[in-house]
């Protein structure tokens, strides 16, 4: 089940970005959510998050060891892009929910400097990475006693800057009404990220013997994706967001909540870590970091099933309560990391193209403003 080449299709949906289909259109009621959306984001989503952001930094720049100190402060601005497009899952709810906001901030700015942190201590091994990745699982269950993160990392004076996102991670997901609920699938989604420790293996074989197998410890039976679409699925925290925007609703009916997580993982979240891969493959190469999209056994393989992911992404979104909403949400995702200089370039315009025709019109139409956002938070690049 888990070997390369032409994936197991259980749907017609994975078939059909190349028949022309729009899935995501311009619609009246569409409009209605972007117009909402973008109110919202500017006059409180934005701001809320240069503020926690700001919060974040100053604590970074307190924190004592140099080394973690720059890996903290280099996860802030590098991936802003990252931090924004979690907070925007606070468009979910059907009111304003600040302590939401907050929570999708700071396990964000946590899950982005655990990469980092992790990345320049991977000579330390997995062991480290899975050590340091504990703290996604402890910042969504106020009930564990907190971990030594640090205990296999080469430098471990942070200043309790991870344990306080840990801690303001907890906080705000207490403040969340459906909380109680929604928590036990959080913990196998939390649990699920630990794998990113693995994507920092230094040996490219034993990286992917490490991945294959995880993903066959969970999914024994297998699975429609392919091995490293579930390790990257796993790999990205959509499925999280989108569970934890659902419990500061309330209670939330089982089905919704099932049929949710079946939408983002591993389809979303999928999509988001292949075009992640995409978009920095030129760097990618350069530096000898794990690419997703090598996995495919050519490149012309990876650009159309990064394509058929998002195409799929937002197709299995029309089944979901504020379907307009959960759209937007994938669409912007699909702008942003396609927004990028280096997906811009002459040599890969023509791919892009064709991963931009499978998102369809509303992608088409946020990827210039999604451009302009980049320019104003110097992110071109990043």
């Amino acid at each position: 089940m888990w070997t390369r080449g032409r994936p197991a299709r259980s749907s017609k949906t994975a078939d059909r970005s190349r028949h022309g289909i729009n899935p995501a259109p311009i619609t009246g009621r569409q409009l209605r959510t972007l117009a909402a959306a973008v109110f919202r984001e500017v006059s409180w989503g934005l701001p809320t998050v240069a503020t926690e952001v700001g919060r974040w930094r100053r604590l970074a720049e307190a924190i004592p060891d140099a080394s973690i100190r720059a890996d903290a402060l280099s996860a802030l601005s590098r991936k802003r892009g990252q931090t924004d497009g979690a907070a925007l899952f606070s468009i979910l709810p059907r009111r304003r929910h600040t302590p939401l906001l907050r929570l999708l901030v700071a396990y964000q700015v946590m899950w982005d400097f655990l990469d980092s942190v992790d990345e320049h201590g991977a000579a330390a091994g997995a062991i480290n990475g899975l050590q340091l990745h504990t703290a996604l699982v402890d910042a969504l269950d106020p009930s564990r006693e907190p971990a030594d993160y640090y205990r296999h990392h080469p430098w471990s004076n942070d200043g309790g800057y991870l344990r306080a996102l840990v801690d303001a991670c907890r906080d705000d997901a207490s403040r969340l009404p459906g909380f109680s609920q929604i928590q036990p699938l959080l913990m196998v989604e939390a649990t699920r990220a630990q794998v990113l420790a693995l994507n920092h293996e230094l040996d490219p074989a034993a990286r992917d013997r490490s991945l294959r197998a995880w993903a066959r410890r969970e999914f024994p039976r297998g699975h429609e994706a392919r091995w490293w679409e579930l390790s990257g699925a796993a790999s990205a925290g959509l499925t999280i967001f989108a569970l934890l925007a659902l419990a500061a609703d309330g209670e939330t009916a089982s089905d919704v909540i099932a049929r949710t997580r079946s939408v983002y993982f591993p389809w979303t979240a999928a999509a988001a870590t292949m075009l992640d891969s995409y978009v920095d493959q030129v760097e990618d190469q350069a530096t000898g970091d794990h690419s997703y999209v090598e996995h495919y056994a050519t490149h012309a393989a990876a650009v159309r099933r990064t394509a058929d992911l998002v195409q799929r992404s937002l197709l299995e979104a029309r089944h979901l309560p504020k379907c307009d909403a959960h759209r937007l949400i994938a669409a912007c995702m699909v702008a942003m990391y396609l927004s990028k200089d280096s997906a811009r370039t002459r040599a890969m315009e023509n791919q892009t193209r064709q991963i931009v025709n499978a998102g369809g019109s509303l992608t088409r139409v946020l990827i210039p403003i999604l451009r302009l956002w980049r320019i104003a938070y110097s992110q071109r690049s990043t």
